[in-house]
């Protein structure tokens, strides 16, 4: 008999031949993972389109210079148009955040968004994703018996970074492995 072993909090790191075009190269947060379902944030996508300082403008959030050149994320192909503020766990809605992992929460409702840009009572760090990346049941497990992921302890360094040309290959270093020496083919021995 299987035992359940949640990764929540942790990260997925994909292999070279996913076969998903859209998790090429993907480096996720598992916000949450139960028997009947994970749910994980992308931390390496920038949206081409949009970034923090615009979207705040759309939704009347005054703005301050710390939002400047703040890239949104694309968390994921599932409900893209839907926003989640992930940031520390030092700023909560006491209604809507959800902590998990070490140190971190997530919230969905635009008081995450007007506390990102409070240099004194909003978190420390944080990040807006839009969409999230979702399994259904045993649907990550089966992936990752297929070692379509690696999976790695969360790093907030890593989480929160702007470096998004190099955190699938900083990522993978994290767990001791050389993103230039993996292959996507498989084979037999």
């Amino acid at each position: 008999m299987d035992v359940f072993q949640s990764l929540t909090g942790q990260v997925l790191v994909a292999m070279p031949g996913i076969g998903d075009p859209r998790f090429e190269h993907a480096v996720i947060l598992i916000c949450a993972h139960e028997p009947d379902h994970a749910m994980g944030l992308r931390l390496d996508r920038p949206a081409p389109t949009i970034d923090l300082k615009a979207v705040l403008a759309r939704l009347d959030v005054p703005s301050t210079e710390r939002v400047e050149g703040v890239p949104v994320l694309m968390g994921g192909p599932v409900e893209r148009e839907r926003g989640f503020v992930l940031h520390t766990d030092d700023w909560a809605s006491d209604e809507t955040s959800i902590a998990f992992g070490d140190g971190l929460a997530m919230t969905g409702t635009k008081d995450a968004l007007v506390a990102m840009t409070d240099p004194v009572g909003g978190p420390k760090r944080s990040t807006l994703l839009l969409g999230y990346a979702g399994w259904g049941e045993g649907q990550l497990e089966d992936e990752l018996a297929e070692n379509v992921w690696l999976v790695s302890d969360a790093d907030l360094d890593l989480i929160f970074d702007r470096d998004h040309e190099t955190k699938w290959s900083r990522a993978l270093a994290r767990i001791g492995v050389d993103a230039a020496r993996l292959s996507g083919q498989s084979g037999r021995a």
